[in-house]
Order: structure tokens, then sequence, then C-alpha cells
């Protein structure tokens, strides 16, 4: 059976285009572009039907079923062949039960998606795997680009460095200068992208990065480009599938330029629509304080999100102080009963530190998410037996930077509390019984 997926405009303008033709905005309204299924196609199959094909495929080793994204293709990016799909089977990710973290807060049903469990760390993996199998079909179906870009915080600059090289397709990375992490730096530099390192924050990468799409220098591979909400958005049906089907009552989700927001929503509202759920869960967005556009136009009844400064934040991944996918956030948080919610920079490292205790080893975006779970936890908002999740959207070992920083007291403005530095001592037997006998006795 054959289905199709096609570019049309966020806002409903007239006209489509194809996935393949390399178009970021509407033509009429400048808005931006979603991607749009032929939703009664695949309503020839039910619920149930699609549900057992995706579970039947589930880490299947046939290409390209063992990636949680190319098993719901028909869901994601149909008319791609096999031959073009350029996949380090990314997804299916660990739903991690957070039991002794749950505990703490007074919750039985917490679990971490942990989306940084995946080919170059983060769930950036997950759009950048449609993406670049687009771009690489067109590529041999005569579409010219002399080089696919992004301005990054680190994980999108990685995740596409790592699946540009795997396909064999020029690569440039716009990061802003000392403000990422060393591993997320070298990540790119590694798979032979083109590095620059700019004197100014990620939205003034994106401008740049933006200005040289328009240009047609580049080929645009930032959240704006739909074709990476397609991808990201088998988070939330992967997390369904999980837990056998069920919908959880609360997913949290920090979030910096909001594609992920959208993404999640989309998954959900397919779901929805193709019979496989009934209901959605309420969604969550995370913010650190010190960028949080979206947050203060939450708070205060505003669905048009203004741009701010983003001050510097240990969540370095979502410092964007003018997020692109505000108005699909919006719209995702519209019907998902959602709500918005902010960490400060002592709230989300002492977060972070508490989860490791416990198990988890989280990098400091998740921290935000973990934060403001505790404030809804704390203030009744999320109830003891709700099922909850919280999106983990990197690997805690692309920052160690933070984490040491946190332990050696050296977060200008943060107090550890919950540091372990170590104990250093001579070779001494008797020191070590006393340092053992200090800590446990």
């Amino acid at each position: 059976m054959a289905y199709r997926a096609t570019f049309r405009c966020f806002q409903g303008c007239d006209g489509s285009w194809p996935v393949t033709q390399p178009i970021y905005t509407c033509p009429t309204c400048g808005g931006l572009l979603e991607v749009v299924h032929d939703l009664a196609a695949l309503a020839e199959r039910t619920g149930p039907q699609w549900t057992k094909l995706f579970d039947e495929r589930y880490k299947l080793n046939k290409w390209p079923y063992g990636s949680g994204v190319w098993g719901k293709r028909e869901w994601v990016m149909p008319e791609i062949p096999d031959d073009d799909i350029v996949s380090m089977y990314e997804g299916s990710t660990n739903l991690f039960w957070a039991e002794r973290y749950g505990q703490e807060l007074g919750l039985s049903d917490l679990w971490v998606k942990l989306c940084g469990n995946s080919h170059s760390g983060s769930f950036k993996d997950l759009g950048m795997t449609v993406l670049v199998s687009v771009v690489r079909s067109a590529v041999r179906r005569g579409l010219q680009v002399k080089a696919v870009a992004c301005a990054s915080t680190g994980d999108t600059s990685a995740a596409l460095a790592a699946y540009g090289a795997a396909a064999g397709l020029p690569i440039v990375v716009l990061l802003p200068r000392g403000k990422i992490s060393t591993a997320q730096l070298v990540q790119p530099l590694a798979h032979g992208a083109l590095v620059l390192g700019l004197d100014t924050d990620f939205d003034g990468c994106m401008a740049i990065v933006k200005r040289l799409a328009q240009e047609n220098i580049v080929y645009l591979a930032n959240s704006m480009n739909p074709l990476r909400i397609e991808g990201q958005k088998t988070v939330g049906i992967e997390v369904v599938q999980q837990f056998e089907w069920e919908v959880p009552d609360w997913i949290i989700l920090p979030s910096g330029n909001l594609g992920n927001a959208s993404a999640l929503y989309a998954g959900f509202k397919m779901m929805r629509e193709l019979g496989v759920i009934s209901r959605f869960p309420r969604l969550v967005v995370a913010q650190a304080e010190n960028a949080n556009p979206l947050y203060r136009a939450w708070q205060a009844g505003k669905r048009e999100v203004e741009p701010i400064v983003a001050k510097q934040t240990q969540a370095t991944a979502i410092q964007i102080g003018n997020p692109v996918s505000a108005p699909r956030a919006v719209r995702a948080l519209e019907a998902m009963n959602g709500l918005v919610e902010q960490a400060s920079e002592q709230e989300l490292a002492d977060a972070a530190a508490r989860a490791d205790r416990t198990g988890m080893y989280t990098c400091p975006h998740t921290a935000v998410g973990l934060a403001v779970l505790e404030k809804l936890v704390s203030n009744g908002t999320i109830g003891s037996r709700d099922r909850t999740v919280c999106i983990s959207t990197a690997n805690g070992l692309k920052f160690t930077e933070f984490k040491v920083a946190y332990h050696e007291s050296a977060i200008a403005g943060v107090t550890s509390n919950l540091k372990n530095p170590p104990v250093l001592l001579p070779p001494d037997f008797g020191q070590v019984v006393d340092a053992i006998g200090k800590r446990f006795d």
C-alpha cells in the first residue's frame, strides 16, 4: 500500500511541497511548515493492527526495522527507499523505572526515558536519521547540495556530523564559541565536519545559518525543518509502546528551541487519530530560569513567545532565547492541557546530584526536567500515583565538566549541597580504615 507525506503550511495556507524539496517556510505567509501524512490511507489499518506491526518490528535485526524510528516508517517517512535510509539503529531506548528517586519524592510510578542512550548520545539522532535520509535520497535524484548545516548548542551538531559522515554528505556546524562541552565539540570534529566557532550565542548562530539557507548556500538541518520533528515524534509513540500501549499521565520535557514539544504532540496526535490511544497525557515543558521565553509568555497568559537574550546556564543545550518552534510548542501545550515551569541553576544542579545518588547519571538539561518534577510534586500538581515520564535528552557523559564543577563547589552562584569530592590520602592502611569508618560508621 502506498503512503504519502508532504510539506504543508503550519498555519493552513494552500499548497503542498515534496519532502525532498529544500523549503523551510511557507512561501505565502513565511510561517513554519509541517509534515502531513495521508491519514485516510493509514486508517485502512486499525489501531490494533498498527500496534501489532510495530511490536513485531521492535528491535528486529532486519534493515531498517532495528531502528526505533524506521520500525514505524509508515508514520514517519514512508516513501524513502531502504537503500537511502541512514540509520544507526537509533531509538528503542530504555524506559528506566526511577524507583529510588521516585520514592524519595513520594512517587510510585516514575520513569525516565533515556534518549541519550543513542548513537551520538542524544535524542537528536531520532530527527537526524530522517533528515539525512531524505537529503541523501534527494541528492541521489538530482538535488544539488553544497553542504548540510546547522546551528547548535552541541547535540544537534554531533548528530548531524555523525549521520552526515555515514551518508557521505558534507557537513557544516555553527557553534557558539566556548559555550558547549568538550565532548560535544569533539564529536563533529571527529566526524570530519567543518566546525565554525562563532563569538555569539546559539541565537546568533541560528540567524546566520538561516540566512545561509535562504541564499541556498546550505541545506538547513535545524528543527525549524519539519523533517526533524518526524523522527523525534517517535519518542512519544515508543513510550506508549513500552507501557504496552497505555498512555502515561504526565510527560515532562526539558526544552529550549521547542521542536521536541511539538514532536511529542505530533506522535500522540497521530496515535489518537489512528485508533491506537484514546487520550493524551499532560505535557510539561521545563525551561531553565536563565533561558525561559516560553515560561514568561505562558505565565503572562500570552500565546506569542517574545524573544529574550538568554543568560548563561549550566543547561547549555537549552540556552536559547528565540526558539524557532515556539508556535508549534504552544499548539502542543494547548492540545495536551499542558503547563510550563522553570528551574533555577541551584535547583537543576541539586536535582542532578540527587538523581545521580539513586543510580542515574543525568545531563544538566534532564536535571531541569527533574527539578521541575520536584516542584510539581511538592505543590500537589503531580499526584503520588500518577504515572509520570521524564524525557532525558542526552547522555550525562557528555557533561563531565558540569559534574566535576558541582562536586568541587566550582559553579558560580550554586551551593553544592550534595557534593561528594574524593578523599585524598597517602597509601596508609590506617588512614583508609579511618576514612571508611568516618563515612559509614
